[in-house]
């Protein structure tokens, strides 16, 4: 929500809100970190408790390229950052792809639940 609220800021030509961007970052963070360990949880569980071969549903397909488009907005975010970068529109459009094939992931993964 932090980074959609930037977003209609900086369309509107008004500034940035104190504190916003470090409290996206600190949002954002952790929400790749989180998805990351989700994204390796499913093929582990998979191969491991089910004895399945992992990444052979839809939901798995679909975790993966949200998985890697979630990624790649994470690491276009870490180089906006640092100030080597000024792909602010490609961010905010992975982040929000990833977010959108997340949740539709969400349902052909009810049918593989126990």
């Amino acid at each position: 929500r932090v980074g959609l609220a930037m977003r209609r800021q900086r369309q509107r030509g008004a500034g940035k809100a104190p504190g916003q961007l470090a409290r996206h970052m600190a949002w954002g963070r952790p929400a790749v970190l989180l998805a990351g360990v989700g994204l390796l949880s499913g093929p582990l569980s998979a191969v491991f408790l089910r004895n399945w071969e992992p990444l052979r549903t839809l939901h798995g397909g679909l975790a993966l390229v949200a998985g890697a488009l979630l990624l790649a907005a994470g690491f276009v975010g870490w180089k906006l950052s640092r100030g080597e970068s000024r792909a602010v529109e490609a961010h905010g459009r992975l982040a929000v792809l990833a977010a959108l094939l997340a949740g539709l992931a969400a349902f052909p993964g009810f049918v593989l639940l126990p």
